[in-house]
């Protein structure tokens, strides 16, 4: 895949580019295919069969059948279907788990829920970003309708113990949702053995277009549509299908599928590079995040005695962030890296550096060079 013009891009976790084998397999359906989906003519039905193979692409990755697969506008739609949908249909539990570093996709709902009357409760983390499972236990109860977490964490790249929460969940009765935007496609992911209920997934995290995703719903699990319409996706979400995007997500996911292996070793391997290079030529470095349970592209460091925000610009030659690319705001920390009892003042020198396929050794060690000569011009 040839790299974009420009700085070197380190920032994947925010967003990817659209791979050439996607673009692709999307260009007929902006063209020589656009009949209706639901039309049950010729055209319409090249554009349902598309849409079909798609879901059983999303549904191989995730391990689960193609049924309970739910295309959306992408993570943020379905995650708000997931938790807003849910309560609507289960009305009798009105109690929510959660954590202190889930994305805003998650925390705005469960905010709302708060402000009709729900119970939320939001477990804290530990200095590496996880959730000790043994909290979870102490909160659940009978009433619990939902725990949702984040599968990875989208700053740190920690990883939840999705399985040991999901089998906490159910003990009591309760249903388990991972939103899954940063790990599917990066890590092996499987509903089928980690037990999930519902799973959120975001096209323009693994090399689909933005504005796609899809909401894994376990059969049998009863969920209320956010909008009324039309009966399309099960009823679950109304309104024409964007065919060409959610053709794009199933190509991704087949790319995904077929590549993960090679490519997370791949990722890891120059992840470790870089951590190595900038440790050697920054003292007093620090990693933010699990060492070992954290996805193989990720690497978030804190840079003592400056602002993560400054280093970056200094760093023209580099593109990446000092948090999620959804929520930055001024030069206070990023609420996750706090939430991980990281000192406030250290906090700001973070940096969120996501490397992904374009990404070279070369790039690599241009980037820890580039960030090394900046932090000791800032010194």
């Amino acid at each position: 895949m040839t790299p974009p013009p420009g700085p070197i891009y380190l920032d994947h976790n925010a967003s990817t580019p659209v791979l050439p084998e996607v673009r692709d397999a999307m260009l007929p359906y902006l063209g020589e295919y656009f009949g209706n989906p639901s039309s049950t003519h010729m055209y319409g039905q090249a554009m349902k069969a598309a849409v079909e193979r798609a879901r059983e692409q999303v549904a191989s990755l995730i391990d689960c059948a193609p049924r309970e697969v739910y295309f959306t506008s992408g993570g943020t739609e379905a995650n708000n279907l997931a938790i807003r949908g849910l309560s609507a249909a289960n009305p009798e539990r009105r109690h929510i788990i959660t954590t202190v570093i889930e994305h805003p996709a998650t925390l705005a709902p469960c905010n709302g829920l708060e402000r009709e009357g729900y119970r939320v409760d939001t477990l804290p983390v530990d200095e590496t970003g996880r959730v000790d499972p043994g909290q979870l236990s102490l909160v659940v109860g009978p009433d619990t309708l939902l725990v949702t977490v984040a599968h990875a964490n989208s700053e740190t790249g920690s990883l939840q113990s999705v399985g040991q929460l999901a089998k906490i969940a159910h003990e009591a009765g309760a249903l388990m949702h991972a939103d899954a935007a940063q790990s599917v496609g990066k890590i092996p992911v499987s509903v089928a053995s980690e037990g999930q209920d519902l799973l959120s997934v975001a096209g323009h995290k693994l090399y689909a277009p933005q504005g796609v995703g899809a909401l894994y719903v376990r059969a049998g699990v009863n969920i209320e549509p956010l909008l009324t319409g039309a009966g399309h996706e099960g009823g679950l979400r109304p309104g024409t299908e964007n065919v060409a995007s959610i053709v794009g997500l199933g190509r991704a996911c087949a790319i995904a599928q077929r590549d993960l292996a090679v490519e997370s070793q791949r990722l890891l391997q120059l992840r470790e590079r870089l951590w190595r290079r900038l440790l050697e030529g920054v003292p007093g470095l620090a990693l933010n995040g699990h060492a070992e349970f954290r996805l193989p592209n990720t690497l978030n460091v804190r840079f003592p005695g400056v602002s993560g925000n400054r280093l970056l610009e200094k760093c023209p030659s580099i593109a990446a962030s000092t948090g999620s690319a959804c929520h930055e705001s001024g030069e206070s920390g990023s609420a996750v890296i706090l939430a991980m009892g990281v000192d406030p003042v250290d906090a700001v020198g973070s940096v969120r550096l996501t490397m992904g396929r374009s990404n070279t050794e070369d790039d690599i060690d241009t980037a820890a060079n580039a960030l090394i000569e900046a932090w000791r011009t800032l010194v």
